[in-house]
């Protein structure tokens, strides 16, 4: 008899998570199939069973990851002030990443591991759909001026906002910045109304 759809699914969930946690520690080269069976609580066989071998199982949680920040970004209130919406973006990436720190690290390490087949393996991160949300919102905020706004200038707003938002919360994740978590969340959100207009003015 097969076993139930919903023993699959939470045994498949914690593989996952076994799996991020041993990225996060020591990269996707640290991941090996009987370490994440002992960790998930099951046995090897279980992961080839709902994986087929240790390169799916790093696709399927590289594909995890960025399906759950995608989430992130979308669940982002969205408004009619296109510079609030920004903001909210930039204060959603750091909660999804203090919420869920190891899939973060498999987000954003050296190595993409969800890249669709048809896609070159050294594909930038700005061609994701992930960054293009940010880039959209940029996009609105600068056209929201009056005046028109060439793509490129949209891209480079986006490029720069991304990497005050990455860098605060790198920060953050290795514990090289004061304070506790409201103090955190407080600087975080003072930096981007601080920065993030400079950022898209000087674009």
């Amino acid at each position: 008899m097969a076993r139930p759809r919903l023993h699959d699914d939470a045994l498949r969930a914690r593989l996952l998570d076994a799996t991020s946690r041993a990225i996060s520690r020591g990269g996707p080269d640290a991941v090996t199939v009987r370490d994440v069976a002992r960790a998930a609580g099951t046995s090897a066989s279980a992961v080839y069973s709902l994986f087929g071998g240790r390169d799916a199982l790093l696709h399927a949680v590289g594909a995890e990851a960025a399906a759950r920040f995608a989430a992130s970004l979308a669940a982002a209130p969205r408004t009619d002030d296109p510079g609030e919406d920004l903001l909210a973006l930039g204060l959603a990436y750091r909660r999804w990443a203090v919420d869920e720190p190891h899939f973060y690290r498999v987000m954003f390490g050296p190595r993409p591991l969800d890249e669709p087949a048809d896609e070159p393996a050294d594909a930038p991160a700005t061609q994701d759909a992930t960054f293009r949300v940010l880039r959209d919102a940029a996009h609105a905020v600068l056209r929201a001026g009056g005046a028109p706004v060439a793509d490129e200038r949209a891209d480079r707003a986006a490029e720069g906002l991304w990497a005050l938002v990455h860098g605060l919360v790198d920060l953050e994740l290795g514990g090289l910045l004061p304070g506790d978590a409201e103090a955190a969340t407080a600087r975080y959100e003072s930096v981007l109304r601080a920065a993030g207009p400079g950022i898209l003015r000087d674009a």
